[in-house]
């Protein structure tokens, strides 16, 4: 079953965190007060509704009951922002995330119980988005638009099998470059013999191309 996510606020960080969680098909709801940033989001989103934060009455409205995540992807408006995370928290929407303005800010969203507060904008907003689909991706880097450089949980289908065995790089694009043991002892010239520990971690470099769409 698919996971919906909502939305609010579609600045850069908020476009890029809609878009990226379409690409992965998932069930995305995008909210702004501005009808043109609406309009285009249509294109990309299940579902796009013009509204003002500020009105509780209209927020309400959303169902935010329904959300299995929420984005708070407004930061210039420091009393948007915490009022939309009061209703988010109130309404039990079970993973509340928002970006935050400044390290004060982020300190305010943090002690009102978000999940997780955000600074940084536009990259930022992909790494999140591919966190929340891809939960065994640990931390993304960008080396290029083609290569990341990730940290990857071992997905249970790869438990006690030889790394050869796996065709990591033929099926998604992998190339294992170190494996982190349970002790953080790391094997930094693993062999296609070697055979992967549910507690293991492993560093690859990825193509974007092919590692995004790993249905996994």
């Amino acid at each position: 079953m698919k996971k919906s996510y909502l939305v609010l606020g579609l600045g850069k960080f908020g476009t890029s965190v809609a878009k990226r969680l379409s690409e992965f098909d998932c069930d995305v709801l995008a909210v702004d007060k501005v009808i043109e940033k609406v309009q285009d989001a249509s294109s990309y989103v299940t579902r796009a509704v013009k509204l003002d934060i500020m009105d509780s009455g209209a927020l309400k409205s959303l169902s935010l009951n329904n959300f299995d995540v929420a984005i708070i992807a407004i930061s210039y408006d420091l009393e948007a922002s915490i009022l939309a995370t009061l209703m988010l928290k109130e309404a039990g929407v079970p993973k509340v995330i928002a970006k935050a303005k400044n390290d004060i800010h982020k300190n305010i969203l943090e002690k009102m119980g978000v999940d997780i507060a955000v600074l940084p904008e536009d990259e930022m907003g992909k790494r999140l988005a591919n966190s929340l689909v891809k939960a065994n991706i640990i931390e993304t880097i960008d080396l290029s638009t083609d290569y990341s450089l990730l940290e990857i949980k071992v997905y249970d289908e790869w438990v006690k099998k030889p790394i050869g065995s796996l065709k990591l790089r033929e099926k998604y694009g992998l190339n294992v470059l170190a494996i982190k043991g349970e002790k953080k002892d790391i094997n930094i010239s693993p062999c296609p013999e070697d055979v992967i520990e549910s507690t293991d971690i492993l560093i690859v470099i990825a193509e974007n191309a092919k590692w995004e769409k790993m249905n996994m």
